[in-house]
């Protein structure tokens, strides 16, 4: 019984090392395989990593030379328009040029054709620019002639004015110088009646002498400045030698001396 029980107990002593020896087993199986698969996902994503940037630099690669190619078409198909209008620009002077050769052959000849009539020509143009100037210089004669008249009238004009000007100033002198001298006489005649001695009345009489002599002279000069003649001194010239004292009374129609 006891060796049974041993037995018993040594089968189970196994059998859990077995169990404890699988266990082990197959955590290390495990860890191993966990190992191995994060190895292969750590390199399944450096692969896809890789691949990515190879494509990532393929892609910007063919980029690059796309735009490089588009560059260079767009480069040439300038080249091509600025050819193009640089051939069309030469093309175009040479037919100017051609065409302005064209027509200074054809003016040449043309000046060479009317040369043999011009000589004829010249003749007709000759004598019609002679009667020409002709007709200008009597025209300019004809025209100095009516200028100098007109300037010789303007002067006569110009001189008939200044001598009626310079009558009138004459005329406005003497009448108030003719104005002063009746003023002048009145007084006379009045101081002549007021005076109350011979010697007063004689010194008035003297004065009314003087002014009326002064009143005839400037009568006299107006008289001519109308008649066309020119006026005496008027009121400013030298009096005349007095006559003996008017002893008559002022007013009196039968005195001589008045």
């Amino acid at each position: 019984m006891a060796e049974q029980k041993e037995s018993s107990v040594l089968f189970s002593l196994k059998e859990l090392m077995s169990l404890e020896e699988d266990r082990i087993k197959q955590e290390d199986d495990d860890r191993k395989l966990k190992e191995a698969n994060e190895l292969a996902a750590r390199q399944e994503a450096e692969r896809r990593a890789r691949e990515a940037e190879e494509a990532r630099m393929r892609a910007e690669e063919e980029r690059r030379r796309q735009e490089e190619q588009r560059t260079r078409e767009e480069q040439a198909r300038v080249d091509a328009i600025r050819q193009g209008e640089i051939d069309r620009a030469r093309h175009e002077a040479e037919n100017q040029a051609r065409l302005r050769a064209l027509q200074q052959q054809q003016e040449h000849e043309r000046q060479l054709a009317a040369l043999s009539q011009d000589k004829k020509k010249k003749q007709l143009t000759y004598i019609a620019v002679g009667i020409g100037a002709l007709a200008i210089l009597g025209a300019v004669g004809g025209g100095l002639a009516v200028k100098a008249n007109n300037d010789k009238q303007a002067e006569i004009q110009a001189r008939q004015a200044k001598e009626i000007a310079e009558k009138e100033a004459q005329l406005t002198k003497l009448t108030g110088d003719l104005k002063a001298q009746n003023d002048a006489i009145s007084a006379a005649q009045a101081e002549a009646a007021s005076a109350k001695s011979e010697a007063d009345r004689s010194a008035a009489q003297a004065k009314l002498l003087a002014a009326q002599e002064q009143q005839k002279r400037t009568q006299a000069n107006i008289a001519a400045v109308r008649s066309g003649g020119g006026g005496g001194g008027g009121g400013g010239s030298k009096p005349a030698t007095p006559r003996p004292a008017c002893t008559c009374q002022a007013g009196d129609p039968l005195c001589s001396c008045l």
